[in-house]
């Protein structure tokens, strides 16, 4: 199962990534956990500035923007 998380303060954009995360998880039958993470003492500690980011198997993938479908698709996909 893939641990995904979604950090971010709770903007507009933050929020976007979540649901379009949750979409493509849903879309392609992914075993696939998602965590919202506010906590900007958690967010620093993955050396993320900048949110929206996507955290899939600890690791940063994506950050300050939401990525499109398809390439979310192939983010957590990989």
């Amino acid at each position: 199962m893939k641990r995904v998380k979604v950090l971010g303060s709770g903007c507009a954009k933050c929020g976007q990534l979540m649901d379009a995360v949750k979409a493509v998880i849903a879309a392609e039958g992914l075993d696939a956990s998602v965590e919202k993470v506010e906590d900007m003492q958690q967010i620093m500690a993955y050396q993320v500035l900048s949110t929206p980011a996507l955290v899939v198997d600890e690791v940063v993938l994506s950050r300050g923007r939401v990525p499109s479908r398809d390439e979310l698709k192939d983010l957590l996909t990989r």
